[in-house]
């Protein structure tokens, strides 16, 4: 159900159910936990590659498996807790660049994954649905806090109401997505993008993401005590000394893992 594969000390994590257009079953989401925390524990890996097989990126919640819950009288069976939560606060707080490439259908949870991500790319032909309300839930799997800092509370409202679809112009357009390319280009593209990620500073975006979560939900002092901090880590590495230097020098600055 998942394809894990490093290369160039980028892992790729491929959600691997193409006829069920890699809708989360709980199998799925222990074995996407489990990829996930592989890379984020492996020193070889400095990014991060989401992405799913097939024409589809993820419908969300395999709706089988939750009727089949419901009907047993076991609800949600604790699914958000257990699953989708640590997912997204993995995917959220690795200290690694993490990029979704958007092969297809993004819906509900799919797209809630993709939104937890550092960076998108999208094929042309992908398309983006939370459509809890439809089914009559909640947003879950970070969707109410990443959405809307990613376009703005009204449109974050409009999209999580109304559940309509939304093309990858129109996703460009609002800011889900970073980049829009052609379907036949996407995998060397987004592999392309996480491979420069992972030749980058791992320390330094380490650093970035946290300084970004932080300022989310702190005050303009708490911010820049933290980013004061920060900086204090980052100007000890090897990597921002020899950043300094290569730039003197005129020359391209090479980084390399923490040791």
């Amino acid at each position: 159900m998942i394809r894990y594969d490093v290369r160039d000390a980028v892992a790729a994590i491929t959600l691997d159910r193409p006829d069920a257009m890699n809708s989360l079953t709980a199998g799925l989401k222990d074995a996407l936990l489990d990829a996930l925390r592989k890379a984020a524990a492996d020193p070889g890996v400095r990014a991060v590659l989401l992405t799913g097989s097939g024409r589809a990126f993820c419908a969300g919640q395999d709706l089988r498996e939750h009727a089949a819950n419901l009907d047993a009288g076991r609800g949600l069976a604790d699914t958000v807790r257990r699953h989708y939560n640590p997912i997204v606060e993995l995917i959220t707080t690795m200290p690694k660049p993490v990029v979704a490439a958007v092969n297809g259908v993004a819906a509900g949870a799919g797209a809630s994954l993709a939104f937890a991500c550092d960076l998108r790319v999208a094929s042309d032909k992908a398309k983006f649905a939370l459509a809890f309300a439809g089914i009559a839930l909640a947003p879950d799997s970070g969707a109410s806090w990443t959405l809307q800092r990613l376009v703005g509370l009204g449109r974050a409202t409009e999209i999580m109401l109304l559940g309509e679809p939304i093309d990858a112009a129109r996703a460009l357009e609002l800011g889900l997505v970073n980049r829009v390319v052609p379907a036949d280009a996407l995998a060397e593209a987004a592999a392309d993008l996480a491979a420069r990620l992972a030749q980058g500073p791992t320390q330094a975006y380490a650093a970035t993401k946290r300084a970004l979560a932080h300022a989310a939900t702190h005050s303009l002092p708490e911010s820049l005590a933290l980013e004061a901090d920060l900086q204090d880590e980052c100007v000890a590495t090897d990597d921002h000394l020899a950043a300094t230097k290569a730039f003197l020098n005129k020359e391209r600055p090479v980084f390399h893992r923490p040791a």
